[in-house]
């Protein structure tokens, strides 16, 4: 099938990128006319494991295409994919939807033929109706269906999450549209990975409500920990503990910094902002929203507290800037709140992060950035960890408490055992629900 993506950003390239692989010919659009040339020589401006191979391989077979016009891209393709950003718009929290319906009238004004018209951008219940009366009003003659098809990718497993989800998520109101999106995802069915079909509200709520139901859970565990730090219980055992339940489950029960990141922080704001305008509020999202603040600011009081209350002049390295470890995104990042903090009440900060700098640099002035965590330790009075990146799991720890000046550390991962720790040499250690 030719299939049509508008929007070479992180769901688009990915999506584009899998579906070539499946056997499609994919075209992908954008307007950055630097990105386009980037991609076409196959440079990815993003960092995901296994993207830049997967590209490589599907220019070099040729199914896989990059271009900067719309009417050569949307012309005769049998699906059009709108897969551009929906960032949390400025002042009211709600979803900014002005790239969705920019990309929806230029695909409107681009159709000669029958297409399926798909979402894939995160949009609030709504959104796809809107765009369908945008594309209308763009091309009165138009012939397509409307499909909302939410994207479920982890930054940092996107191509695995693609390739092997837990489910795909259709909704249609036609037939015509159905066939259309079943062939797309056929190698899937093939291979018996689930797929729903829906209406085009129940396709949107269920991204939503996904992205907050595991926000909620990242809060709730970081509630807990605070109370088992006052209680003397410890938040590793308590989470294996409920996750043992199969109604409850293991995964994203990991007390830490907060959450952060492209999805998170903007759809939580979105749903909440959804609630309040058709008078349902969602109060358990609006306060999993209030929480997560809270968290990152505990924090820095955590840190405060190893330090005796003395931070100025005081040197601190820290180790992972990213939301997240495997990605390069800083979007909504805990350290974005924490490391300013930290250079605010004038202590010197060192970083490092595999990927975070080239990001980093411009959101966080002040810092020392460096190499490896061993460098960043040199002198340092304490060492926070602050995304668990896999070359921070294994740190020579007597090596790193020797490098300091006051070996301390401030674990808000939770990676190592704290009488590990101690024994390695540092004299204080700090866990989060420890």
């Amino acid at each position: 099938m030719r299939i049509a993506v508008v929007g070479a950003g992180y769901v688009g390239l990915v999506s584009g990128v899998c579906f070539s692989d499946f056997g499609h010919e994919v075209v992908c659009i954008d307007s950055d006319p630097d990105k386009i040339l980037q991609l076409r020589q196959g440079v990815v401006p993003i960092y995901e494991p296994g993207l830049e191979d997967l590209l490589a391989r599907n220019l070099a077979s040729g199914r896989l295409t990059f271009t900067t016009d719309m009417a050569q891209a949307v012309d005769e393709a049998e699906a059009v994919f709108i897969a551009v950003g929906t960032p949390t718009r400025r002042g009211d929290g709600h979803a900014d939807l002005s790239y969705v319906m920019a990309a929806a009238a230029d695909i409107g004004r681009a159709l000669t033929g029958y297409a399926v018209v798909v979402t894939k951008s995160t949009v609030p219940v709504g959104t796809n109706r809107k765009v369908a009366a945008v594309l209308r009003e763009a091309n009165p003659q138009a012939s397509f269906d409307m499909v909302s098809n939410p994207e479920f990718l982890r930054e940092g497993a996107a191509i695995d999450d693609f390739m092997r989800p837990d489910r795909v998520v259709i909704g249609t109101e036609t037939e015509r549209a159905r066939k259309v999106m079943a062939e797309l995802y056929r190698p899937l069915s093939l291979r018996e990975f689930p797929v729903v079909y829906t209406g085009l509200e129940s396709a949107e709520m269920i991204k939503y409500a996904s992205n907050a139901f595991l926000a909620t859970k990242i809060t709730f565990i970081n509630e807990i920990a605070a109370l088992c730090e006052r209680v003397g219980a410890d938040v590793k055992a308590v989470a294996k503990g409920m996750g043992m339940d199969g109604r409850i489950g293991s995964k994203f029960l990991h007390a830490g910094p907060g959450y952060g990141g492209s999805c998170f922080p903007k759809d939580t704001r979105a749903l909440a902002r959804s609630g309040q305008d058709h008078a349902v509020p969602m109060q358990i999202v609006e306060t999993v929203i209030k929480v997560n603040e809270e968290v990152k600011r505990r924090m820095f009081l955590k840190i405060e507290d190893l330090l005796d209350g003395r931070l100025r002049d005081r040197t601190i390295a820290v180790l992972g800037l990213t939301f997240k470890p495997n990605t390069d995104d800083m979007r909504e990042a805990p350290s974005l709140t924490l490391v300013p903090a930290l250079v605010g009440a004038g202590a010197k900060v060192r970083v490092c992060d595999p990927q975070g700098q080239r990001e980093g640099e411009a959101l966080l002035p002040g810092v020392k950035w460096c190499d490896s965590a061993y460098q960043a330790v040199q002198g340092a009075d304490l060492v926070v960890i602050l995304t668990e990146w896999n070359e921070f799991r294994a740190l020579d720890l007597a090596r790193l408490a020797k490098r300091m000046a006051v070996p301390q550390m401030a674990d808000l991962r939770n990676i190592y055992d704290p009488d590990e720790v101690r024994a390695a040499g540092f004299v204080r250690y700090a866990g989060v629900g420890r």
